[in-house]
């Protein structure tokens, strides 16, 4: 793609952006959240393309001053300085033109959303579970992780995480091999899914476990069917029931929301290799061996030897690897 090309793209986002800078800030439009929201997204991916673009269109105009000089002046340290500015320029200006493809891939809306992380121990038993715990702290979870950006982030992660040592419970130094699933799902908002009160059932039943002394004794704990689709969400972390009805509902309209999402998931799965598009959340994505003190991660192929740094959660520049692969991945499908 040619600066040219790339210019007249920008064309057309420019005026895209001022379409949505004035829609997002028109009344009519903030009642309708379903919308405002949507507008929003657009709003930051288009502000960072514009921002993008007029840095771009900087260089270049850096690039024809270097090269009027060269034409023109017969100083020679002047020349020099051109010369020295036009390579520098055109080396940089190649790597923002790549940038600027990266950013032109339309952006998955799941990315911006909250995410549903649930870890769970799978095959090797006892061994499993410990491994499932060294993931998060328990050895099953369900977790809901807050933040900007935090699926696009997250949903690198979902896959099963194979583990290759010497397990606490052994005795006799033998490795090994146990797996832990790992799955994170993009939260439905409210205006995501119409949840119609009638295709719910709900159950009350009283909490068992840790919870003090109405343990047992109030009807506090939920239970919610939904009957269309047999998906049943339960919770009893709370006290109060209409706290435990709250929770309950988000799950249960995340849960019913992924199973759309999921359709996505598994019609461009033959397209791109980066787990996250796979949605087969049944495959290995990493092995992590401990007496070598090495991570693999069998997407894209990577080695690193700094495993106890990543069980501490350094794992930005592993993240950062799969986003630029599965980048690069999207941007050969908008080329076709």
């Amino acid at each position: 793609m040619s600066d040219h090309s790339l210019l007249e793209k920008y064309e057309g986002i420019k005026i895209r952006f001022d379409e949505v800078s004035q829609q997002i800030s028109d009344p009519d439009v903030m009642k309708d959240m379903k919308r405002y929201v949507r507008l929003n997204q657009d709003y930051k991916q288009l502000d960072s393309l514009v921002k993008s673009f007029q840095r771009y269109q900087k260089m270049l105009k850096n690039l024809s001053d270097a090269k009027e000089i060269l034409d023109q002046e017969s100083d020679e340290d002047l020349r020099d300085m051109a010369r020295a500015e036009l390579e520098d320029s055109e080396n940089i200006i190649k790597e923002h033109e790549n940038e600027i493809r990266f950013l032109l891939v339309p952006a998955d809306p799941e990315d911006s959303k909250n995410a549903i992380l649930e870890i769970r121990g799978g095959t090797g038993g006892d061994e499993a579970a410990i491994f499932a715990g060294d993931l998060f702290g328990f050895k099953e979870i369900v977790a809901k992780i807050t933040g900007e950006n935090v699926y696009g982030i997250l949903k690198f992660e979902s896959g099963v995480h194979r583990v290759q040592r010497v397990p606490q419970t052994e005795t006799a130094g033998r490795i090994h091999t146990s797996a832990s699933t790992v799955a994170v799902l993009p939260e439905a908002e409210e205006f995501d899914i119409d949840l119609r009160e009638s295709d719910i059932r709900k159950d009350t039943y009283c909490s068992s476990g840790p919870g003090g002394q109405s343990v047992n004794t109030t009807y506090s704990a939920i239970r919610l069917t939904h009957i269309p689709t047999g998906i049943v969400v339960t919770c009893q972390d709370e006290k109060s029931q209409l706290k435990n009805l709250s929770k309950a509902m988000g799950e249960l309209r995340t849960r019913i929301y992924n199973m759309e999402y999921q359709k996505y998931m598994d019609e461009i799965a033959s397209k791109r290799k980066t787990m996250v598009s796979t949605g087969d959340r049944s495959a290995k994505i990493r092995t992590y061996n401990y007496p070598q003190g090495r991570m693999t991660d069998h997407r894209i192929g990577l080695t690193v030897y700094n495993l106890p740094a990543i069980m501490d959660g350094d794992i930005e520049e592993i993240i950062e690897k799969l986003r630029v692969e599965e980048n690069t991945e999207r941007l050969k499908e908008t080329e076709l």
